[in-house]
């Protein structure tokens, strides 16, 4: 059996209509799973157009009607969109309505075991907030309505692994909240996630947060108070974990291939490797070649997938996206499922 997929279309505003139509115009998905979009008819049927690609869409009620071909996008249509009913590149508080439905949507088809995984596409965090929204992004929407307490952020490319201890916050609330306890539970958090991915004894480095690991107390406390406490009871509990590294030199062993996962304590510390080591620009045509990264949501109820960048207004509508990481996401949503489902 192929695992079932929810992919939301991302806000119809920006690129994430287009990288649907794109990474399922692939056949090789066709052969791993049924995906079936979440998203709206006019959106979806205009990227279809000027991506050239010519796909048929299949509008379906239920996701049991799900024809999962190859050629053919089986989808449901949420209806808030009239035909050009938005404007791409623009934030709005009727693209956000929307693409906070498709992601509501996609959750409550997994809650109730109708989909095995749902892959989210790209949404705006403005937009979303204008239309009464007020969640920092993906992650806290899944969180919150799936009443999940202990969740964090897994991000992957081909050679890096990196899971955030704190994430969309200030860099000074983001000191405040490296705790034992919230170290602890990413650590386990990744031990978890890694064994879904289908790395059975998985090999985590923690990272430092000040400069050196704090050089033993010069240079802060937080390693000796919080950090080390946490990754010594990680280790009582049989956790394969080092640490902590110094943050200038852990990724560089991760993806020499030392460890499988870094712990990193905020986001920039751990998305900066994470985009050098999945993402290249050719400044020539002021496009990227490569955009290589997966964002999982490790913790919940359901297994979450989703791309590793934004909307990218500035190119939307134009047919010049890239669904690379789309493909990325989905690929392992379907590993993650026949792992959690026995598929």
């Amino acid at each position: 059996m192929k695992p079932i997929l929810a992919i939301t279309m991302g806000d119809p505003a920006g690129i994430g209509p287009e990288i649907a139509v794109k990474a399922l115009s692939k056949k090789e998905i066709y052969e791993l799973c049924v995906p079936v979009v979440i998203g709206d008819y006019e959106a979806l049927s205009e990227a279809n157009e000027f991506t050239s690609l010519n796909l048929k869409l299949n509008e379906i009620k239920d996701v049991s009607e799900a024809k999962g071909e190859y050629g053919t996008i089986d989808f449901i249509n949420m209806g808030f969109l009239g035909k050009r009913a938005w404007e791409y590149k623009k934030v709005s508080a009727l693209t956000g309505k929307a693409s906070f439905a498709y992601v509501k949507h996609a959750i409550e088809l997994a809650m109730d075991r109708k989909v095995h995984a749902i892959v989210t596409g790209p949404i705006n965090k403005e937009s979303i907030n204008l239309a009464g929204y007020h969640y920092a992004g993906h992650t806290e929407i899944l969180a919150d309505l799936t009443k999940t307490s202990k969740y964090a952020m897994l991000l992957s490319s081909d050679c890096l692994r990196v899971i955030h201890v704190t994430t969309h916050v200030s860099m000074r609330d983001a000191c405040d909240r490296i705790k034992k306890q919230r170290v602890l539970d990413v650590i386990t958090l990744a031990d978890e996630g890694l064994k879904l991915m289908g790395i059975d004894s998985p090999r985590i480095a923690v990272a430092g947060l000040n400069a050196h690991c704090s050089e033993n107390g010069l240079f802060g406390w937080e390693e000796e108070r919080e950090i080390i406490p946490a990754i010594e009871e990680a280790k009582a509990l049989g956790i394969c974990v080092d640490g902590p590294v110094p943050p200038d030199t852990v990724f560089v062993k991760a993806m020499a291939g030392q460890y499988d996962v870094v712990v990193a304590m905020y986001h920039d510390q751990g998305h900066i490797p994470l985009k050098l080591s999945g993402f290249k620009m050719d400044l020539k045509t002021n496009r990227y070649t490569s955009v290589s990264g997966i964002n999982s949501t490790i913790g919940l109820p359901i297994i979450r997938t989703s791309v590793d960048h934004g909307t990218a207004f500035g190119k939307a509508g134009e047919g010049r996206a890239n669904e690379e990481s789309l493909v990325d996401s989905i690929k392992l949503a379907t590993i993650m499922a026949k792992r959690k489902f026995n598929l």
